[in-house]
């Protein structure tokens, strides 16, 4: 279900690292209580690895029912509008005044944003209970997508799991700032313009600024 539910490219990618995958969800498969749902755990992989130009890490997903949707930071409709995407939005007003911040994220991936979290799923009700579950093959898929983009790839790493994954970033470039949850949004978040500063690189590179607006 998991390795089959990614597109093509990223089969392709991380081929030798099925059978983890397989491992993965089969621990997975029949525990109650798991979010998102198994049908989207893979959501993030949706996106061609070749067209994956910022890859924003996030740590685990939402721990409340029904709102994580299987991309860092986004919620599923209907949901509140968790903290930690409020405080993303706010950043997003003063780096870039006059951009639209509805909050519906999403809608950069089209642009080539990846949101994948350091862990793909988590209990309900209970942050990070999946971190070790997910470890090696998060960090099979920053290792393998960094050499595939071949330095055209910029690490948007929010928090100190993010950042301690980001160093495994060998080619691309890193922008770096803390967790925008409410516990550290205050303590290197906010006034750290990573919106901005991620652009700057792609222009630097000749590659098309991401429009954040969302």
């Amino acid at each position: 279900m998991f390795f089959e539910a990614m597109d093509d490219s990223w089969q392709a990618l991380l081929g030798p690292h099925r059978q983890l995958l397989a491992d993965i969800e089969g621990q997975l498969i029949d525990t109650v209580g798991i979010t998102p749902g198994l049908d989207q755990v893979m959501k993030a992989f949706e996106l061609p690895v070749q067209k994956v130009r910022v890859l924003m890490l996030g740590q685990d997903p939402y721990p409340a029912q029904g709102m994580a949707c299987g991309l860092a930071f986004a919620h599923s409709p209907g949901t509140p509008v968790p903290q930690s995407l409020r405080n993303l939005m706010k950043e997003l007003k003063t780096d870039l005044p006059g951009v639209s911040n509805s909050g519906d994220i999403v809608r950069w991936v089209s642009q080539g944003v990846l949101l994948l979290n350091s862990a793909l799923t988590t209990q309900v009700g209970s942050s990070g209970k999946h971190q070790e579950t997910w470890r090696e093959f998060i960090e099979a898929v920053i290792t393998e997508l960094d050499r595939s983009r071949a330095g055209k790839l910029t690490c948007l790493s929010l928090g100190t799991k993010a950042n301690k994954l980001s160093q495994l970033i060998k080619q691309g470039l890193i922008v770096s700032a803390a967790h925008p949850s409410p516990l550290s949004a205050h303590r290197g978040f906010f006034g750290s313009k990573i919106y901005s500063r991620v652009n700057k690189i792609l222009c630097d590179q000749g590659q098309d600024p991401i429009d954040w607006s969302c």
